[in-house]
């Protein structure tokens, strides 16, 4: 009984205090909207009602007779640069820019954004001048990682080099497989010129850089085999093997014409074998396959896909099957091999593509940097269908 009365003389002091709360909420909100300048409740109608143009210039005139609304206009030119209106982001992070009232980090601030909408919006070389500038100042290391981003898409390898390796965390593996990639892709376009100095250069910075660069290691057999050492070349080509065995099938076809220039044709064959054998792949079926057909005939190429299938099942390796058996097949039976081979080849077409390690992205050629996320070494070739059976 004394509980129960505690509460009904506690329930009007409850009440008194949650309405005089309630009262200085209300206050507040009416105090707070009637200081805000009318064009930036203009500003918020005309957004409202999709006059996106109008809506930023009633927010610029907002800021000049109001200082506090800056952050309001920071974030309607991001919300700009989200939904892609590169114009109006432009537009707006500029004009803050152009103030004269502004303090320091406000006007750093407002760069940053503005080489942020210069990039998204594709003009990289506004986006790098702004960059730039940044690079001394507390913005300085997003700056630099924007500069990279902007020196790999306009292929500046070189500039890719120098900013990458002023980042505080330059020495981590990541950053170290970024700047081996960049010194192989200025050896590629060295060889591509008959530079080969200069692609030598390249591809022993990108071995310092790091020892498992797999592309630095094909890159130097392609040198050795232009300055006609094919020994040389099929030594660095066997190292893959040891840095990453995926990519052994980049360098098949390689393989076997340097032993071919050599005489020792044979000796290549089983090489590829002895690689397939200890590491499954479809690509590198495909190369050695497409030699025991060359080298020994339709009936040891089905014998070597019927082998790999029991180790390794997969409809790709079937549709392989299928080839090699059409060809030893009676004239009678191979219509029926064909009409088995077209009703899964619908299923295969979608197995039969690379897929990107970091953001899932596919497509049927290989690439060294995956073109959705740029990511480096992220692109290995092996078929989606290999990536759905690995354990």
């Amino acid at each position: 009984m004394e509980i129960e009365l505690w509460w009904l003389l506690a329930l009007p002091l409850f009440f008194g205090l949650g309405w005089l709360a309630a009262r200085v909420d209300i206050r507040q909100v009416v105090r707070e909207s009637r200081a805000l300048p009318r064009s930036y409740l203009t500003g918020l109608n005309f957004l409202l009602n999709e006059q996106q143009d109008k809506a930023i210039d009633s927010f610029i005139e907002a800021v000049k007779i109001d200082p506090q609304t800056i952050e309001l206009h920071f974030a309607l030119g991001s919300l700009f640069r989200r939904r892609g209106e590169m114009d109006r982001a432009i537009r707006m992070h500029q004009n803050l820019v152009d103030r004269e009232d502004l303090n320091e980090e406000q006007r750093l601030e407002a760069l940053m954004e503005l080489g942020q909408d210069y990039l998204k919006a594709g003009l990289l070389d506004r986006a790098e001048a702004i960059f730039l500038k940044l690079r001394a100042t507390p913005y300085s290391e997003s700056a630099v990682r924007y500069l990279l981003e902007i020196y790999q898409q306009e292929k500046e390898w070189a500039k890719a080099i120098e900013i990458a390796q002023s980042l505080p965390d330059h020495e981590s593996v990541h950053w170290r497989t970024e700047v081996a990639n960049f010194h192989c892709e200025l050896a590629a376009s060295a060889l591509a010129n008959s530079s080969r100095e200069q692609a030598r250069t390249h591809i022993d910075a990108a071995l310092a850089i790091n020892r498992s660069c797999v592309r630095a290691s094909v890159l130097l057999g392609d040198l050795c085999v232009s300055e006609g050492r094919d020994e040389q070349a099929l030594e660095a080509w066997k190292r893959i093997e040891n840095q990453n065995p995926v990519y052994l099938s980049l360098v098949a076809e390689r393989v076997m014409d340097a032993f071919g220039r050599l005489g020792r044709s044979e000796q290549g064959h089983v090489l590829l074998r002895s690689w397939l054998g200890r590491h499954a792949s479809l690509d590198l079926l495909d190369e050695v396959f497409k030699w025991e057909i060359e080298r020994h005939g339709a009936r040891a190429a089905y014998d070597l896909v019927r082998e790999e299938l029991r180790r390794n099942p997969t409809l790709l390796g079937l549709e392989k099957l299928l080839e090699a058996a059409q060809m030893i097949a009676p004239v009678e039976q191979r219509s029926d091999v064909d009409l088995v081979k077209q009703l899964i080849h619908g299923h295969t077409r979608r197995v039969a593509r690379y897929r990107c390690d970091a953001c899932g992205f596919k497509a049927r050629l290989f690439q060294w940097r995956c073109p959705a996320c740029g990511g480096w070494e992220t692109y290995p070739p092996r078929k989606t269908e290999e990536f759905d059976l690995a354990p």
